[in-house]
């Protein structure tokens, strides 16, 4: 039987020996390290679709068809995600020197640096291995991944057939991105629990386990980046195009078992009895639900992470745009919300009313990816509203702040850092 405890602190302590020669990599060489694991994906593809097959196969009978959509691996999606890495690899890396100043005879430098080893726990999602591995590579950080125990097989085959052989085909020993190989719920507790090895873990998965493990984390002084609850929200406002409107709601459809796809549909009231039908039968065109007042949930209940009733959203008035995007703050997670209007003034005074993370005008909630900005696959969207990386979290918000003072004259100075 294996000890839970002592697998992931050793895979930690693995990763953490490992991380010194990952951070002295050139920009040049982590690139070609992801170019290596994207091609690596697509060359051992049937391996893959092999131990996806099983993982779906054995979660069939016990997963939603939320999750069963998450966790399901094609060729397509395998090519999705080489292309992402890819384009990853395309992107400027990290500048060490973020600002530099002199003051009372000192040169005064603020730098970027890696946390060193950083954790990961997140739902049985197939991509997310990949997303997260290769966002640690390019922020030059090693890390112990745990992913939920219905994806084990698929994520073994990624770390072994892919990012592994890259890394150590790049100079970097394997143990660099580290994976716990134990389905065990209990896992994910050692996880946050190794503050002295892993300062920093990614949580990823339902907001009552995600919670929970962030309570745990701050016990034992652990940090966390959460991603805990999602739920897209869309306002249509009396100047919408009826075309576009109902376009909307079919594109924020187009995958159910994503954190930004509409969950909650308000309709300004005005046109309630018009527009309320509509969208109910647009949404039972795509064999989903429509949930309508009064609820039988809370307002803004999450109906992605409900096993027997995934495919629903819920319908409900607001009094215009102000009242639509304080019942967005009030009732929802604050992942994302969207307004269709024709009217700028209607769009404004909901962007400015709303307090979430993206805010959209005539577009899905569905843009909220890290890969649709900016090019970068995620570790996740971070919801908090504290200081600090909100929205898509890519390998630029990876790092920790530091502060070097050195002397002024040029001959003492430091040489240039910008080139780890």
């Amino acid at each position: 039987m294996v000890d839970v405890r002592a697998h992931v602190e050793e895979t930690a302590g693995r990763a953490v020996s490992a991380a010194g020669r990952l951070r002295r990599l050139s920009d040049a060489a982590l690139d070609e390290v992801l170019r290596d694991v994207a091609g690596r994906l697509e060359r051992c593809a049937d391996a893959l679709l092999e131990a996806n097959a099983a993982d779906m196969a054995a979660g069939h009978a016990a997963l939603s068809a939320a999750v069963l959509d998450r966790l399901r691996l094609d060729r397509s999606r395998i090519d999705q995600i080489a292309d992402q890495i890819r384009s990853l690899a395309g992107l400027p890396g990290v500048e060490a020197i973020i600002g530099c100043s002199e003051i009372d005879g000192v040169r005064v430098e603020v730098r970027r640096i890696p946390v060193g080893a950083i954790g990961a726990n997140y739902e049985a999602r197939a991509n997310v291995t990949a997303d997260i591995a290769s966002q640690l590579i390019k922020s030059r950080n090693a890390g112990v991944l745990r992913t939920g125990g219905a994806a084990l097989r698929t994520a073994i085959a990624m770390i072994d057939l892919a990012v592994g052989p890259a890394l150590q085909a790049g100079g970097v020993s394997p143990d660099a991105i580290g994976l716990v190989r134990s389905p065990a719920h209990e896992a994910a507790s050692e996880l946050v629990a190794l503050p002295r090895l892993l300062p920093l873990v990614i949580l990823r998965g339902s907001g009552e386990t995600t919670a929970r493990l962030g309570r745990e984390a701050a016990a034992h002084g652990v940090r966390t980046l959460a991603h805990a609850e999602g739920g897209g929200v869309m306002y249509v406002h009396p100047s919408a195009d009826r075309k576009l409107a109902l376009d909307l709601v079919e594109q924020s459809l187009d995958r159910l078992g994503v954190c930004n796809r509409l969950n909650l549909l308000l309709i300004d009231a005005e046109i309630w009895d018009e527009w309320s039908q509509l969208a109910v039968d647009r949404i039972a065109s795509l064999q989903l639900a429509s949930s309508l007042p009064p609820h039988e949930h809370p307002l803004g209940y999450e109906w992605a992470l409900d096993r027997k009733r995934a495919g629903t959203v819920t319908l409900s008035p607001v009094d215009g745009p102000k009242d639509a995007a304080e019942t967005a703050n009030r009732e929802t997670s604050g992942l994302a919300a969207a307004i269709v209007a024709r009217d700028p003034s209607a769009a404004q005074e909901f962007i400015e009313h709303y307090q979430g993370t993206g805010a959209f005008w005539n577009h899905t909630t569905r843009l909220l990816d890290g890969y649709r900005l900016f090019h970068a696959p995620e570790t996740g969207i971070n919801i908090d509203r504290v200081p600090g990386p909100r929205g898509p979290v890519t390998y630029r918000d990876l790092h920790l702040r530091q502060i070097v003072v050195t002397p002024t004259t040029t001959t003492e100075r430091l040489p240039d850092q910008s080139d780890p």
